[in-house]
């Protein structure tokens, strides 16, 4: 049974959420995407002085509360400087390397909303003229953007709008293909925000009434540390973040199954939740990997160090090449999105 979750509706959903420039700090446009899809359902939204956006569910217990969180915010970059010959250098926003975003398409948008394309590039790109191409290090130095306009000089950018602290965005390059893979950059966390969309709309088809109050934040600043730390009542017992599952070597997360997290660099997530959550994945027989992954936080993580009293969890979607070049599969899709069903409408353990 798969609790009527739609796989093809999700990927559309995340393919409407890759699509729209959100790097941390200038979230604004894709909350407002996500606050229309939920008052389409009747699904009354508030945000947060932060920009993040709020709902509940209210349940048969109200005394005892569960919050859930997802991502919306991406990596991206602001100008840092405006180089003589026109060319951008940049400062990073989030974790990711120089070399995972070379030659790709990117668009500047100005403080009075004016969007302009170009590409991240090296400077030494050219083999031609520069003889040390490959060896030259792909940094903040070297890495800028080549403007798709007729510029020269400064002031010609300048001209343009353009300047220090305009928010740059990465062209996604979203595809899903027949074999059940959607690839594209920002899955991290954006995948994870389209299935607590979907399951927000199942749970209003279906009229459920949930056995305890339950709020879903889409957080903005998660990418840069303080996305969900705030907002979070007092009756919350477990926080549940939902975000990818890390890939590589010595990982079990694959992208095939919902990861569900032991440990990460923040430490080890509450163990009381996790049973609760694989004793739910081996009931419903949700197709699951148990993980540790070592250089991550998330927002549940963010929560704990910020004071709350809670019991916290983290799962995801499996996301190979996390924070560069990303894929899952439509099956780890339908697995997360199962086990998220089937927590919330679970009792909370004594």
């Amino acid at each position: 049974m798969n609790e009527n979750i739609n796989t093809s509706e999700i990927m559309e959903l995340i393919k409407g959420l890759v699509t729209i420039p959100s790097p941390s700090g200038n979230t604004d446009e894709v909350i407002r995407h996500v606050e229309s899809f939920f008052t389409e359902l009747g699904v009354e939204t508030r945000t947060n002085h932060k920009g993040g956006l709020l709902i509940t569910l209210p349940g048969k217990d109200n005394d005892r509360h569960r919050f859930l969180t997802a991502h919306v915010d991406t990596l991206g970059a602001m100008v840092k400087e405006i180089k003589p010959d026109g060319r951008l250098k940049l400062s990073m926003i989030g974790g990711f390397r120089w070399n995972h975003v070379e030659g790709e398409y990117c668009q500047v948008e100005t403080s009075d909303n004016r969007k302009y394309s170009g590409t991240i590039l090296m400077h030494q790109t050219s083999v031609h003229v520069y003889k040390e191409s490959g060896e030259a290090k792909r940094d903040e130095k070297n890495i800028e953007v080549r403007l798709d306009e007729r510029v020269s000089s400064k002031d010609d950018v300048q001209e343009l709008g353009i300047s220090v602290g305009d928010f740059v965005s990465f062209d996604p390059r979203v595809q899903v293909t027949e074999s059940g893979f959607i690839k594209s950059r920002h899955l991290d966390d954006k995948a994870s925000v389209a299935l607590l969309m979907h399951v927000v709309q199942l749970l209003m088809e279906e009229k459920a009434e949930l056995p305890h109050t339950t709020h879903f934040l889409i957080s903005n600043n998660e990418e840069i540390g303080y996305g969900g730390n705030s907002n979070i009542p007092e009756q919350t017992e477990e926080y549940l973040a939902v975000d990818m599952g890390a890939i590589g070597d010595g990982q079990s997360t694959d992208e095939f199954t919902v990861s569900i997290c032991a440990k990460d660099s923040s430490g080890p997530y509450h163990l009381g939740l996790r049973k609760h959550l694989e004793s739910l994945a081996k009931k419903n027989h949700i197709q699951y990997q148990t993980d540790i992954y070592p250089y991550y936080g998330s927002d549940a993580s963010a929560a704990i160090r910020a004071g709350f009293d809670v019991k916290h969890g983290l799962i995801g979607p499996g996301i190979d090449a996390s924070h560069a070049f990303e894929r899952t599969h439509e099956t780890s899709l339908l697995h997360t999105g199962r086990l998220i069903y089937h927590y919330v409408k679970s009792e909370m353990n004594a």
